[in-house]
């Protein structure tokens, strides 16, 4: 489904995403996803209006972490504080949790109880916790199928469906108008996005390139990505991201050079992801990963090559690899969008919990 922005039903979207599962974007319907962007981009704008401080009132969302995180657990933590309510963390060391590597209750037990405790659970899991791509997604799907209270994806190794809505937001907000009360995602339509591959050590997952590009597609950018042999995103996911482009009239690109995508690029979106060999016999091999990753020494984004580019806003959603990925002047530069980002995860923080849990 592709978007028009200019006009939404409100009333509708809010109904349809009360006790609603957020663990994709492509989950959601158009409607839905403008409801939680233009709420968030509102919130951002009146934090201490009436209509949404105690819309969580005496109300409690579990956070189970099973990755750390900084923004994460702030925006969502901070979050539920501003909207009246509570929100408790928790990790996998706190209890006893069934893996293939460790006995302990099940999934259904676990979603269950927390179901008796909380108006809601969000979910964290990555890399190092599990034993092959996908494993993560299939995790918080199964919470979701147990649950009797909406589960929201805090970050799997597939998909960060709350990163791609602040990344957007965002974007809107740099390449528009940052003081308008209202989201304007159709300033997007039509501009390029290079998501590049960046040299790095901190070996992570497909999730948050993977979340924009699918949203970043529906919204009618022309897409590139550049990336070194062997570093290919999830198929289904960049199959379907070259279908949106096209139903958009959009471009697609897949190439493997590290300075030909900046030419004309509107948005710069630079960031280490896993190879597709990152997993041997269910263990993720990071060492190998990082020193293999730091032999690539072309692929950082610097202050020349962003000079190709349509005076590019540069985007990444943190933590920055600094002078691995992208060089320092660039991420603290005067068109770095990171820390504005990183802003929007919690208004879209506030505006998940509201829509899905809360009392608007």
């Amino acid at each position: 489904q592709v978007f028009s922005f200019y006009t939404y039903n409100y009333n509708k979207a809010t109904i349809m995403l009360i006790n609603r599962d957020i663990i994709c974007t492509e989950d959601l319907t158009k409607e839905e996803i403008l409801s939680i962007i233009q709420l968030a981009t509102k919130m951002k704008k009146d934090p201490n209006n009436e209509k949404w401080v105690n819309c969580m009132s005496h109300k409690n969302f579990i956070m189970l972490f099973f990755s750390p995180s900084v923004r994460t657990h702030l925006s969502f933590s901070t979050a539920a504080t501003a909207l009246g309510g509570h929100a408790q963390y928790i990790t996998a060391a706190m209890g006893r949790f069934k893996s293939r590597f460790v006995d302990g209750e099940t999934i259904e037990d676990v979603a269950q109880v927390m179901s008796k405790f909380s108006c809601g659970i969000g979910i964290r899991i990555m890399e190092n916790e599990i034993s092959f791509y996908g494993e993560g997604n299939d995790i918080i799907r199964e919470y979701a199928k147990w649950a009797e209270v909406p589960v929201i994806n805090m970050a799997d190794d597939k998909c960060h469906p709350c990163q791609a809505m602040a990344d957007v937001m965002g974007w809107a907000e740099w390449l528009k108008n940052k003081s308008s009360e209202e989201a304007n995602l159709e300033c997007l339509r039509g501009k390029k996005l290079l998501l590049t591959w960046g040299k790095g050590t901190l070996a992570r997952s497909w999730n948050s390139p993977q979340a924009a590009l699918l949203l970043a597609s529906r919204l009618g950018l022309n897409i590139t990505i550049a990336r070194p042999d062997g570093y290919d995103l999830d198929t289904e996911i960049c199959h379907k991201v070259k279908d949106y482009c096209h139903l958009n009239s959009a471009n697609f690109s897949i190439i493997d050079d590290p300075d030909e995508g900046y030419k004309d690029a509107d948005i710069v979106y630079s960031r280490h992801w896993l190879s597709s060999n990152a997993y041997v016999d269910g263990h993720l091999q990071k060492q190998v990963e990082t020193d293999q990753a730091l032999n690539l020494k072309d692929w950082m984004t610097t202050k020349k090559k962003m000079e190709w580019t349509n005076n590019a806003i540069f985007t990444h959603p943190m933590p920055v690899d600094r002078d691995n990925e992208v060089e320092s002047e660039v991420a603290s530069g005067s068109r770095s969008a990171i820390y504005t980002i990183a802003e929007n995860r919690l208004h879209i923080g506030k505006a998940v919990l509201a829509l899905t849990m809360g009392n608007l």
